[in-house]
């Protein structure tokens, strides 16, 4: 409660230093209050602000009245006399700061308001904003951007800082921000303004934090080619009370879990109520379960048992937001050059699981159970997850079976119940999105393939480094996670598939 006390007693003293430190001039002439032509503006150094960062104090570390130097880049606290913005001013002869809140401009240690139609670049790469017109046009051009450095880079395709351990969070991202109808929604702020949420929930930070990092990563005038997602990844330490961090290597299937769910939960989304995840991802199933006789029992026993009600297969009718593909056991044997064989299998092989056929046996401390899955709803957007880790008490194993998979027309009209057919038009699906695990399961890293719609070109992506690859290449890797997109009526073959 004293720190409480403390910041706001601060910000009072911040705002009374600012009202007294207005020129005297201004208090008269209402045309000198608003603003002044300022000699300044060609000190301003575009190539070192840096909006991605937290907007607190260099000094104070408070998020009050946070002003950025344009001069060295650096955020301070207030503009008053007694203000670390102003001492900073004064010391170092930086005249040009703009408020991260309220987006306006002031030359200190004067203290007026600047109005110069030159700095809209400045307050357009802080706040981002997309109007409907430009985000139809987002999936039709194949234009490239440049940034204030030189560099040219493709709007969405856009590499992400690797902070310390944060790749896996990158990737999942940055396969989200290539699902158009999720990035469209999001890119738009009114569309998640006025979300009513409990007093002192946090989990709407998740929301705004996503909305942001979208506009950055779509932005056609940032100053630099990459963006850095320390407020998202901030947001996420907080909101999964650290489960997830930046300095340590998370799993990407367990990170899109949760930030879908918590994503959707955030906008209000229940089981009756549908939000922009849902109906982007969510499809349904049905789960056939039946228990099974302990196997130590006597084969007269098990026939007895059998015939009770508790080990009839039981029916019941289930949500998802992504299908779990569990691979072949990898072979333990060596060839005669003495190296591993890496196996292969067919996606369509792994797919046999919701064919509605397949039964596959689920051990707990207790029970057996066979289960088989039958799919009843397709979602416009699948997602794959291919179990390739196992734990156990002491270790993580990785499977490193490559999944052959075509890039497009995959159709998956089979693993529909056959009442369900019907009602779906379409069930092929082209690949957008195909995230990979590199290396030892606790340490290794992650890149991800997207497609880029308005050029129809692959791109790999890890952390900062951006190129583009041919479709061929993208099935000889370690799919991990893969975003499938429904085709719509006549929507052709992707091009360079």
């Amino acid at each position: 409660m004293n720190v409480e006390k403390r910041l706001k007693r601060e910000a009072e003293e911040n705002l009374e230093e600012e009202a007294a430190v207005v020129p005297k001039y201004s208090r008269h002439d209402p045309e000198d209050r608003r603003s002044r032509h300022c000699p300044y503006l060609d000190t301003i150094n575009r190539s070192v602000l840096d909006f991605d960062f937290e907007k607190l104090c260099s000094i104070s570390l408070s998020h009050i009245n946070a002003y950025a130097c344009l001069v060295c880049g650096k955020y301070f606290q207030g503009r008053g006399l007694k203000s670390h913005a102003y001492i900073h001013s004064v010391q170092f002869s930086h005249h040009v700061f703009l408020n991260l809140h309220t987006l306006m401009f002031y030359c200190l240690p004067d203290n007026y308001k600047i109005i110069d139609s030159s700095l809209e670049d400045i307050t357009y790469v802080l706040k981002p904003t997309f109007t409907k017109a430009q985000i139809s046009n987002l999936d039709k051009q194949a234009k490239l951007s440049r940034a204030y450095d030189g560099t040219t880079y493709l709007p969405g395709i856009v590499g992400l800082n690797n902070i310390k351990a944060n790749d896996y969070a990158n990737a999942v991202l940055q396969a989200l921000s290539n699902v158009p109808p999720l990035r469209n929604y999001f890119l738009e702020e009114e569309n998640y303004r006025g979300i009513q949420r409990p007093p002192g929930d946090i989990m709407f930070l998740l929301v705004q934090r996503f909305g942001e990092l979208m506009r950055k990563l779509w932005n056609p005038r940032n100053f630099k080619a990459h963006v850095s997602p320390h407020e998202m990844l901030q947001a996420v330490v907080l909101c999964s009370k650290k489960n997830f961090q930046i300095t340590k290597q998370g799993d990407g299937v367990d990170f899109l879990s949760w930030f879908l769910n918590a994503l959707n939960s955030a906008l209000g989304g229940t089981k009756k109520k549908k939000t922009i995840v849902t109906e982007v991802f969510q499809g349904s199933m049905r789960i056939f379960t039946k228990k099974l006789p302990h196997p130590d029992l006597p084969t007269e026993e098990k026939e007895a048992l059998q015939g009770n009600e508790e080990y009839q297969e039981k029916m019941l009718e289930s949500t998802f937001m992504y299908l779990t593909l569990d691979l072949p056991t990898a072979p333990l044997y060596k060839d005669e050059k003495e190296q591993l064989i890496i196996p292969q299998v067919p996606l369509f092989s792994i797919l046999a699981k919701f064919n509605g056929i397949t039964e596959k046996e689920y051990k707990t401390y207790k029970e057996n159970f066979l289960k088989r899955f039958q799919l009843t709803k397709l979602p416009p957007y699948l997602i794959f997850c291919i179990k390739r880790f196992t734990k156990n008490n002491f270790f993580v194993e990785k499977n490193p079976t490559i999944v052959n998979f075509p890039i497009t027309n995959v159709d998956l009209r089979e693993y529909l119940a056959e009442e369900f057919q019907s009602v779906h038009k379409n069930t092929t699906y082209d690949l957008v999105a195909n995230i990979v695990h590199d290396g030892k399961p606790t340490e290794g890293s992650y890149r991800i393939h997207v497609l880029h719609h308005g050029t129809g070109k692959w791109y790999e992506l890890q952390d900062l480094q951006v190129t583009d690859i041919l479709p061929q290449m993208i099935t000889l890797s370690e799919a991990y996670i893969q975003i499938w997109k429904r085709r719509d009526d006549g929507e052709q073959n992707q091009e360079g598939a």
